[in-house]
């Protein structure tokens, strides 16, 4: 299969509804936490619409994640272009991204819907991973636009 030299629009809306999700995820997660407190300390967990959002949306990420990993397996991504530790650190990136977003989601949804406080710990110790994996991502977009200029954050919008 020869690689496409941009990615589809379906491949881009999943890249930006997933950034949105997690930004989301991370600007209003008192509501999840307040109610996981609540359910291990064995009391009423309060209505709150946030709570919903915040496992519907920890859905949403799972499912537009692996959604991209099939696409791009079907499809293919343009090719990362300079020198070969380049490519290889870029694929690392992605690759790690995707792991600890399917793995928060998996995390996550272990420790609310089947209880396991252990599931809850993992989650929580992935959140910084994921900070700094989605920093790294944005750095790294904004340095191939503004000093590179090699067209690569183009190929996502």
């Amino acid at each position: 299969m020869t690689a496409p030299t941009a990615y589809s629009r379906t491949q881009k809306a999943l890249h930006w509804l997933t950034a949105l999700l997690i930004l989301a995820q991370f600007i209003f997660p008192d509501a999840i936490s307040a109610a996981w407190r609540a359910f291990r300390a064995g009391t009423q967990i309060a209505a709150d619409p946030l709570v919903f959002a915040h496992i519907a949306g920890g859905l949403a990420v799972l499912a537009f994640a692996l959604w991209r990993l099939v696409l791009r397996a079907r499809h293919g991504a343009p090719p990362a272009q300079g020198r070969a530790w380049v490519v290889q650190a870029a694929h690392f990136g992605h690759l790690a991204l995707y792991a600890v977003m399917i793995a928060m989601a998996v995390s996550g949804g272990a420790a609310w819907f089947g209880g396991l406080a252990l599931a809850a710990d993992v989650h929580e110790l992935l959140k910084p991973v994921l900070v700094l994996l989605v920093l790294g991502h944005v750095v790294m977009a904004l340095w191939h636009q503004f000093v590179l200029r090699d067209g690569t954050l183009a190929r996502m919008r």
